[in-house]
């Protein structure tokens, strides 16, 4: 990497985007991390119609924070993040979950990478062996349906810490009814956009239960396949 570049990163506004749905028990120990140890990074907290406290913590705690009146969903959550982003001139913005899982260390190793990319993905996999379980199974599965349709290889299709520079912030805001998932990663890829990814390390959630459950996660992995086989292959390519 030239020093042009490693300038450029250091300089390269970035804004931590953390969409929050019950997260009450989690949002205070992430954002207080996020402010205390890595200033430099802004963040915005996206409250996503949440029926517990977090929106009354973000608000004693004065937090920077977006509040949906009704609950979107993740990719509406963070969709409405890429607008916030976009709109105040950020040049990246990442993809950072609100239960404790991601850890902010592993940005600075992102950052880099987004020179030479439109996405980066935080991944527990490119120099890790998977574990065995069906929630692998199916990141292998969504793996290999990418790796068909686009002939590139994710390692971590399904990690939500990821990456994006100002032309995706724009496509995910304003030009697409999609929201950050594999199936969309996918499409975007066959549309020429460049995916790198680089190793990060994921804590286990501490406290609050997470959306996906057996049941949800073979659903999501079907929906899925589905869409990166059928729906995102004929879909009509963006520009």
């Amino acid at each position: 990497m030239t020093k042009e570049h490693e300038r450029d990163e250091k300089n390269m506004k970035t804004l931590i985007i953390i969409p929050a749905y019950n997260e009450a028990e989690n949002i205070k120990r992430v954002v207080d991390n996020l402010i205390k140890d890595y200033p430099q990074y802004d963040y915005i907290v996206v409250n996503d119609g949440s029926r517990d406290d977090t929106k009354k913590i973000c608000r004693e705690n004065h937090y920077n924070l977006l509040d949906c009146p009704v609950n979107l969903g993740l990719a509406g959550a963070v969709q409405t993040g890429f607008v916030y982003a976009y709109e105040n001139g950020y040049e990246a913005a990442l993809q950072f979950d609100g239960d404790g899982q991601h850890q902010p260390q592993f940005i600075a190793d992102m950052l880099p990478e987004l020179m030479e990319a439109d996405i980066v993905i935080g991944s527990r996999f490119v120099t890790e062996s998977k574990p065995k379980s069906l929630r692998m199974l199916g990141s292998n599965v969504i793996q290999v349906c990418i790796k068909l349709t686009t002939g590139v290889k994710i390692t971590d299709p399904t990690s939500g810490m990821r990456l994006f520079n100002r032309k995706m912030m724009e496509a995910f805001a304003y030009n697409m009814n999609y929201g950050p998932e594999p199936d969309t990663i996918s499409y975007l890829m066959r549309c020429g956009a460049k995916v790198k990814e680089v190793q990060v390390e994921m804590l286990e959630r501490v406290a609050g239960e997470s959306y996906l459950n057996l049941k949800r996660s073979i659903m999501y992995m079907l929906r899925m396949c589905v869409s990166i086989l059928l729906i995102q292959r004929f879909r009509k390519k963006w520009k």
